[in-house]
């Protein structure tokens, strides 16, 4: 049961509050994270990988990491994920980035995905980072 008191209670920072209850879906989070993989390919992504995190995090249970060429294609690889899976009743905890900035975090709750151009994939490398976890999936 949902407090109805903090919904409404605004923020100490000022800003509006926001649900951050775990987005509900059907999907188990690694079914959830092949379909943003599928919707990825769907714009275009490059060299997508699904990491399994579950036996070393409780941050998510997965990462889908991807790639986009262009600022243009960063965004459409975001948005195509998140309009479709709205679509199908998934909504995100939230999204962080711009593709100005050459990266987009989208947070599903179990599954988080980052969307980056190459160079700043490079430089954050999160597949090092997290080289202890599972690859389940990798689409180059």
């Amino acid at each position: 049961m949902t407090d109805p008191v903090s919904s409404t209670v605004p923020r100490p920072d000022g800003l509006p509050a926001r649900d951050t209850a775990a987005p509900k879906s059907d999907l188990a989070p690694l079914d959830l994270a092949r379909r943003i993989v599928e919707l990825a390919e769907d714009k275009k992504a490059a060299d997508i990988v699904l990491l399994d995190l579950g036996e070393l995090t409780t941050l998510a249970d997965a990462f889908v990491i991807c790639s986009g060429g262009s600022e243009r294609q960063i965004s459409a690889i975001a948005d195509g994920i998140l309009e479709a899976l709205r679509d199908e009743g998934v909504k995100p905890i939230g999204r962080e980035g711009t593709a100005e900035s050459h990266w987009v975090l989208v947070d599903f709750g179990s599954v988080i995905v980052h969307v980056f151009t190459p160079p700043e994939r490079d430089y954050y490398q999160l597949e090092k980072h997290w080289a202890g976890a599972k690859t389940i999936l990798r689409v180059q």
